[in-house]
């Protein structure tokens, strides 16, 4: 009984077989590409070459500066200028007329003594002291400082009162305790009280009065 032997085994290796086989594979695409490219080529090779035209620039030359021209600087003249003197024109001299009179013959009577004795200035009086009746005496308004500290007191003022009855100097005689508070009066009286001037023989004068002035939270 006789049986048939493996490929393998009459002589064949495989390796030899399978490269046979790729090598027919790219074979037949290989010749399927050439047979699809050959219009392609037909048509690149048939095609004419436009000759491209190069167009040349030409640049224009720049002109070369032309120095402009010397200039001929010439020193101007100088003018001198003479003051001219006008003579003043002589103006005629009128010689006076001299008329002949009697009056140079009489005598001369001297005039009478003027009194140059210098005038003394009228001296101003002494303030008198005086009780003042009040005119316009609004009451001072209290200090914020001194309402949140609750200060109180009497604040005693000389004041120099003139003759329209306006004061015109103001001294603190005797102080509340409160530095505050005195300010505050002496600024009141000073610029919003008025006064019945004082009299003598018949006329207004200068006068120093006592005003006393008071600071009580009970009265705000």
């Amino acid at each position: 009984m006789s049986f048939a032997r493996p490929s393998s085994q009459a002589g064949i290796h495989p390796d030899t077989v399978r490269i046979v086989a790729m090598s027919a594979a790219i074979a037949l695409n290989a010749a399927a590409l050439i047979a699809v490219m050959r219009p392609m080529v037909a048509q690149i090779v048939t095609t004419p070459l436009t000759n491209a035209s190069l167009r040349i620039i030409d640049h224009p030359v720049e002109p070369k500066p032309i120095p402009p021209p010397p200039i001929d600087l010439k020193p101007l003249p100088v003018v001198r200028h003479t003051p001219t003197t006008v003579a003043p024109k002589p103006q005629p001299v009128t010689q006076p007329t001299v008329v002949p009179t009697d009056e140079g013959s009489a005598p001369m009577v001297p005039s009478t003594p003027v009194d140059t004795a210098p005038v003394a200035p009228a001296v101003e009086s002494a303030p008198v002291e005086a009780k003042l009746a009040y005119v316009s005496a609004p009451a001072p308004a209290y200090p914020r400082a001194a309402l949140q500290r609750h200060m109180e007191g009497t604040v005693t003022l000389r004041v120099l009162v003139d003759e329209t009855g306006k004061p015109v100097q103001v001294e603190i005689e005797q102080s509340s305790g409160h530095a505050i508070l005195d300010a505050a009066a002496r600024d009141q009286v000073l610029a919003a009280w008025r006064f019945q001037p004082a009299q003598a023989n018949g006329r207004a004068v200068r006068a120093w009065a006592r005003i006393p002035v008071a600071f009580d939270l009970r009265k705000l």
